[in-house]
């Protein structure tokens, strides 16, 4: 979330910012400074109670040893009206602080300078294309038919054990998704990220922690008897391992990678733009984090924007790079880069990795710190990318590659299925 100083010297930079993601912020700004104001006043007077009750209470010790109980019992009366003085102010700044923090989990972070004003994903900017979109054969099939076809993929089987965007990965088709997650585990350990494995249920904590919760508990599965949550991505699990950490400067920056299930409800969401691979309630993904210096998180950004590049290059998949409107990037996000792979059999773009930078905004919440050179405690950047997911990626090879004798298996990946062709 934002913090409080933050915008009581940008006030101005703060609304105008905002009003990028079509948000007008004015009236919440306010309220945040005046609610700091009254939280400030009542700090203050809560201060002075507990200053002066200390100093009276010193004040009765020299009386008892000097023999002058009557003075000391006077004014132990006055200590006893103090505390519940303290103890009143001490409520109310509770209460106080409580709803600042309630109001500042409702503001979106603030977009950085080149993020565009626009309303949806029609006002993305394009910034980047690479690769050359294939000429399919005649017939040519989208990759629910494929998957259907080479019998790899199973949606209604998927869908009779759990229900629709559950789909059961057979033969060929699970040993291409597990090549794909080996294959980018091991390109994001060869760039220097460390490989963990996560839980895939994290507490109400680590929801806060990472901006899911509050803007985003309809979007997640909840185990409700013992208040989990099922990770909507493994951003959620990676990067609470540093809530409530105080680092070095020297430890920054630390990069970790991890492949999970995600489990996302997506309600509400239907039609032909949401068959097959398309859009699941459970899906794969290989996940990159990085904590940062906040100096070098920008540069860590494009880092990580190329480190994807070369993946899909050595996929060998068209695909371009889009940066996201304001009215289109997420609520905790200063910055956002969308990947989209094309789906040749589709004729249409499909998004495939989101790569942002945080700047503070998760690490307020987390309370993720480092020592800086001053010796003084500062907050840390963190960013994280999808390095990949897998649904579209895997639709992305089906149909990019199919041939009228099959579908050929990424060069690159070969060494991992074991195969050349799905046939």
């Amino acid at each position: 979330m934002l913090q409080v100083p933050f915008i009581r010297e940008n006030k101005q930079l703060v609304i105008n910012r905002l009003s990028v993601r079509n948000l007008d912020a004015t009236a919440m700004i306010e309220d945040v400074i005046n609610l700091d104001e009254e939280r400030r006043a009542l700090q203050t007077k809560l201060d002075a109670v507990l200053a002066e009750s200390n100093s009276i209470s010193k004040e009765i010790g020299i009386l008892y040893k000097s023999g002058q109980a009557e003075k000391a019992n006077t004014l132990k009366t006055k200590t006893s009206e103090l505390k519940e003085e303290s103890k009143v102010l001490n409520e109310a700044l509770n209460t106080k602080t409580e709803a600042l923090n309630q109001l500042l989990y409702k503001i979106p972070n603030v977009p950085h300078e080149s993020v565009p004003k626009g309303n949806s994903e029609e006002d993305n900017e394009e910034v980047y294309t690479e690769g050359n979109i294939p000429k399919l054969h005649d017939g040519a099939l989208p990759h629910w038919e494929l998957a259907k076809k080479y019998d790899i993929i199973d949606f209604e089987l998927g869908n009779k054990i759990a229900g629709a965007g559950f789909p059961v990965y057979k033969g060929k088709g699970a040993r291409l998704q597990r090549a794909l997650i080996a294959y980018f585990l091991d390109k994001n350990t060869a760039a220097g990220y460390t490989e963990y494995q996560l839980p895939h249920l994290v507490n109400e904590a680590s929801g806060f922690g990472t901006g899911q919760l509050p803007d985003k508990e309809g979007q997640m599965y909840h185990v409700t008897e013992d208040n989990l949550y099922l990770i909507p991505t493994a951003e959620v699990p990676g990067t609470n391992i540093f809530r409530d950490v105080l680092l070095n400067e020297a430890d920054l920056p630390i990069g970790i990678t991890g492949y999970t299930p995600c489990f996302r409800r997506e309600a509400g969401s239907y039609g032909a733009h949401v068959r097959g691979l398309n859009r699941l309630h459970q899906f794969d993904k290989v996940e990159i984090l990085r904590v940062e210096h906040p100096t070098k998180s920008y540069q860590a950004l494009d880092t990580m924007v190329d480190h994807v590049k070369e993946i899909l290059n050595e996929l060998k998949l068209p695909f371009r790079i889009l940066r996201l409107c304001g009215g289109d990037t997420g609520f905790t996000s200063a910055l956002t880069y969308d990947f989209e792979v094309f789906s040749t059999a589709q004729d249409r773009w499909l998004e495939i990795s989101s790569v942002s930078n945080f700047e503070t905004f998760q690490a307020n919440r987390l309370k993720l710190r480092f020592k800086n050179s001053d010796g003084k405690n500062e907050l840390a950047h963190t960013l994280n990318g999808s390095s990949l997911a897998l649904p579209r990626v895997l639709a992305g090879i089906l149909e990019n590659y199919q041939t009228e004798d099959g579908i050929k298996i990424p060069e690159v990946l070969v060494p991992y299925t074991g195969f050349e062709y799905i046939n």
